[in-house]
């Protein structure tokens, strides 16, 4: 059993830790090498190569060309700067298309696209099925003449459901539609290699791999038109202003290198500590239900809906315990709604207002499942106990 005070951590996709290598990476650049990279001077020269170093890091990570990376401040300005980028490209055309289940960085801009541009745009929202995954004929049959871009994740972050992006990018292709994939949880989960897709714009963020927060990418696919976001400086070769952050940009590709490395375990240990985790909870809790498709899902995520209980509920319950993770449901914003996602599937109300997502990451022990194994029973039980609508 866990040592008391210790915290099991299982809310890897809200934000991950940042990886001792990192923080050692960063150190120089937060106290000795502390000159602006766009200085003329030696001092400030050594910091810029810091920053094409990371850049480097990234596109190899990404099987993409250095000059096809720019540093922003997080996913959501790089989701925001392709969606902007991609109708302003194309203003005549006012068709975007999406999923149901995108991340609100990707839904909350496109519900306010209108107030944002000044035009009125026409949104598809394609829905998912039960177990998730999207309907690639609904898709095509949604592609239009005047679509100036479709966004669809590459990886949903409550359930881990994996998009097929990169044949959605050659369909888009084919019809001259730009494609951007927000693809901030699989980056570092699953093996991405830009050159052998047609996506435009690629985003990530680097604390969700194990770089510090307010550092994210957009990639933009060589030749691809871009109008930019952040008007400023001639930063990033005139893409996005604003003096670098180099220390995160440093962090960033140190993790980018790390992630390359670590992306066997992810897949091979994580994914049996995931596993044992779920087929633990699915077995001795009753009504327990795994929200999402079995396989074709990130290695680390699983989300499990605990009929008639809350998920806040449960997570104030696991916290007594130290455990770390995080509800499908947006009650913990203060909304009385289910989340969108699992509304999206069909989730029945009964279970979706009772999900809790598990997100694991390679800092995972078995201990730690053995443990969480052992408290979650009880406090399902405890909580049904006092439900009136538990008939158990």
């Amino acid at each position: 059993m866990m040592s008391n005070g210790k915290v099991v951590y299982m809310d890897n996709n809200a934000t991950t830790r940042i990886a001792p290598e990192v923080l050692e990476a960063m150190q120089p650049y937060l106290t000795e090498y502390y000159g602006n990279p766009s200085s003329m001077h030696t001092f400030g020269g050594q910091v810029g190569r810091a920053v094409e170093t990371a850049r480097a890091q990234v596109a190899e990570l990404l099987g993409a060309e250095p000059s096809e990376i720019i540093f922003t401040s997080c996913g959501t300005e790089s989701d925001s700067t392709a969606i902007l980028s991609a109708l302003q490209t194309y203003p005549d055309k006012r068709h975007v298309i999406k999923t149901k289940v995108e991340h609100p960085a990707v839904k909350n801009l496109c519900e306010n696209l209108d107030k944002l541009t000044g035009q009125q745009h026409r949104i598809t929202r394609l829905g998912v099925a039960a177990d998730g995954t999207l309907n690639l004929d609904s898709y095509k049959a949604a592609l239009a003449d005047d679509t100036a871009v479709v966004s669809a994740m590459w990886a949903n972050n409550e359930t881990g459901v994996l998009f097929p992006v990169e044949e959605m990018a050659a369909m888009a292709k084919e019809r001259g539609i730009l494609f951007h994939s927000d693809a901030v949880q699989a980056v570092g989960k699953v093996p991405i290699n830009m050159k052998k897709n047609q996506i435009d714009f690629l985003s990530l963020s680097g604390h969700k791999l194990h770089a510090p927060k307010g550092i994210g990418v957009l990639y933009v696919r060589k030749k691809t038109p871009f109008v930019t976001f952040l008007h400023g400086g001639h930063q990033e070769k005139g893409r996005r202003g604003g003096t670098e952050n180099v220390a995160s940009i440093v962090g960033l590709g140190k993790a980018c290198e790390l992630a390359g490395k670590m992306m066997a375990e992810e897949n091979t240990r994580v994914r049996a500590l995931r596993d044992k985790l779920e087929h633990g909870l699915l077995s001795s809790i009753p009504k327990a239900i795994l929200n999402g498709h079995a396989e074709l899902r990130l290695p680390n995520t699983s989300n499990i809906s605990f009929e008639y209980v809350e998920g806040e509920a449960i997570l104030l319950h696991m916290n007594r315990h130290n455990i770390c993770a995080s509800s499908g449901s947006a009650c913990t914003s203060g909304s009385l709604e289910p989340s969108h996602v699992l509304r999206a599937m069909g989730v029945p109300f009964t279970a979706a207002h009772g999900s809790i997502r598990f997100s694991l990451s390679i800092y995972n022990t078995e201990e730690e499942v053995d443990f969480v194994l052992a408290k979650m029973p009880e406090i399902i039980a405890n909580l049904r106990a006092m439900s009136p609508f538990w008939q158990g």
